[in-house]
């Protein structure tokens, strides 16, 4: 019974922008990620699926056609675990990309259109990789050699935050351009 005064004073301060992240983060992170460990995830993936969480539950809150309907924590569980089986399986197709690239490049035998299919998608990557702005790419490549996100702020000399933003916005960016190539190609 203690815990519904906690959640509504939580979405009050949300709601009038007078937030304490701490005593948020105090009493809701550790169940976002036990979550997020318990699904093969690290203490770096919950605290970015925790951040995240708020970046959207903010959004919709001050959008002002939010209404909670739901324990504070309810909700926030339930957006940090739609994040995180989103992430999962954007990693699991990457992987599975990669493992396909690394299988046809040891099958001697290999059909030629997939070997062509493969080399105009690495085009079009490296193409629209290219058009990045400069810290985009580098954030990327430093990204692709798992860094995390705070050793790349760190390296870079810029906000951990500024670093995941500029991360998710260059992927953002590169996924429209490469389907909107796609997109030319096949019609």
């Amino acid at each position: 019974m203690q815990e519904q005064p906690t959640n509504n004073r939580f979405y009050s301060t949300l709601e009038k922008n007078d937030i304490n992240y701490k005593a948020i983060y105090t009493s809701c992170f550790p169940m976002i990620r036990n979550m997020v460990l318990k699904n093969s995830g690290t203490l770096e993936d919950a605290k970015d699926i925790f951040q995240e969480s708020l970046i959207i539950i903010l959004e919709k809150i001050d959008s002002g056609e939010f209404t909670l309907t739901c324990k504070f924590m309810t909700f926030l569980y339930c957006v940090c675990d739609n994040l995180w089986k989103a992430t999962k399986a954007k990693r699991q197709s990457a992987a599975n990309y990669l493992r396909s690239i690394a299988d046809s490049e040891s099958n001697d035998d290999s059909d030629f259109t997939e070997n062509f299919d493969d080399e105009v998608y690495k085009e079009i990557f490296a193409e629209v990789f290219r058009s990045l702005d400069p810290m985009s790419r580098k954030v990327l490549k430093m990204h692709w050699k798992q860094k995390t996100h705070r050793e790349i702020a760190e390296e870079l000399g810029y906000t951990y935050g500024y670093v995941r933003k500029k991360k998710y916005n260059a992927q953002v960016e590169m996924a429209e351009k490469v389907k909107r190539i796609l997109k030319e190609q096949i019609s």
